[in-house]
């Protein structure tokens, strides 16, 4: 069979089904982690200003975040919305904290949660409401 000759039955991808254009890898110039930060999945970002304009020197990965940022939310929503890999999304965003663009709240360890006793008695006050 002709490679060059198509029948109707060939996949033909458009737009978004044929995935990035640009690899994950070449968007962090081959950077595996973040400069600064842990961000767990659960860690909340939250922009310390507006959206900066193209000039800023940030790819419109950088951008796309900054704008999703403007209220917090965790790593794991920032990547679902990107549709990139979570090491690529952690690189973009010890970036953007590099630069001040961003806040990172860690989870606390659970050896800095409170007593359970003290959720147990939250809990029951709210039931008896």
């Amino acid at each position: 069979m002709d490679p060059t000759t198509h029948t109707p039955d060939d996949e033909v991808w458009h737009d978004d089904e044929a995935g990035p254009v640009v690899r994950p890898y070449a968007m962090t110039r081959g950077r595996t982690a973040p400069t600064r930060g842990e961000f767990d999945l659960i860690s909340l970002i939250v922009a310390t200003r507006s959206v900066p304009s193209l000039a800023a020197g940030l790819q419109p990965e950088h951008i796309t975040i900054m704008r999703l940022a403007q209220r917090p939310l965790s790593v794991a929503e920032v990547a679902g919305h990107l549709t990139l890999p979570l090491g690529i999304v952690r690189v973009l965003l010890g970036d953007l904290l590099d630069k001040g663009y961003i806040l990172a709240r860690e989870p606390q360890p659970t050896s800095h949660m409170p007593p359970e006793r003290i959720f147990k008695a939250v809990i029951n006050g709210l039931r008896s409401l």
